[in-house]
Parts: structure tokens; C-alpha cells; sequence
């Protein structure tokens, strides 16, 4: 099995892997609707973050600059 078919099948694990999470995060959650989001849009190597309040939009500035800069990090090394 070559390097690149392995990569595809740890990305499609992965990839099951958050929506069961997230599955499951809706399912065995107790309600209540003040609950905060926020996430990270990638568009090639620059992220992009939304939150719904200033303190959760940081923290996913942060996970965006880390995952970027791993990316960045792993595409020279290849």
C-alpha cells in the first residue's frame, strides 16, 4: 500500500470520526440555547474564523494559525 493510499484512508477515518463526534455531541447534550460556536474555514493555508463572541473567536484564530502553520510545516517536508 503506497504512502498517498494510506493518507486517504486516515483522512476518510478522520473524517468519520468528526461527524460521529459531532453526532454525538447533539445527541447527549442537555439543551439549553446560550450555547457558544465558532469555527475555522481554511482556504488553502490562510484561515478564516467566525465565533459567536469575541472569546471563542480567538481561541479559533489560534487553532487556525496552528493548523496552518502545520501545514505549512508537513507541504515543505513533502
Amino acid at each position: 500500500m503506497s504512502h498517498s493510499q494510506r493518507a486517504i484512508q486516515i483522512g476518510i477515518l478522520v473524517l468519520f470520526m468528526g461527524f460521529i463526534l459531532v453526532f454525538s455531541g447533539m445527541l447527549f447534550s442537555t439543551g439549553g440555547s446560550n450555547g457558544e460556536f465558532g469555527g475555522v474555514l481554511l482556504i488553502g493555508p490562510i484561515p478564516i474564523v467566525f465565533g459567536s463572541s469575541p472569546e471563542i473567536t480567538s481561541t479559533m484564530l489560534w487553532a487556525g494559525v496552528v493548523i496552518a502553520l502545520v501545514y505549512l510545516f508537513t507541504k515543505r517536508v513533502s
